[in-house]
């Protein structure tokens, strides 16, 4: 789901509400969450995940193609850890286990 198909659904389940308005909502929800990333703060939605900042350190990297040494600066990743009701609904203990679906890679020439 794209952020527009999340704007649509959330219009047609919540008919009292202007389109144009859960737009700007959920432009808010992610400027929040964006800008509290960028502070250094945590955000947790529970039941659902934390997102958080993980600093990596500079280090040497290798060019895969040419083997050459690449100096990586440091930075710092977004990261995102489930919360525990949302590993049980992905992975119920009752269910059997099925492959999730998405793209399938391209079958390979022989």
């Amino acid at each position: 789901m794209i952020k527009s198909e999340l704007i649509e659904k959330l219009a047609a389940t919540n008919p009292h509400l202007m389109h144009r308005d859960v737009e700007k909502i959920v432009n808010v929800i992610f400027e929040e969450i964006t800008g509290a990333l960028t502070r250094g703060d945590r955000v947790e939605l529970r039941g659902f995940g934390a997102f958080s900042v993980k600093h990596r350190p500079a280090r040497v990297g290798r060019n895969p193609r040419t083997g050459d040494q690449v100096s990586v600066p440091e930075k710092f990743v977004p990261y995102f850890k489930t919360g525990k009701e949302l590993r049980i609904r992905l992975n119920p203990p009752d269910a059997p286990a099925e492959k999730p679906k998405g793209r399938k890679k391209a079958a390979k020439a022989s």
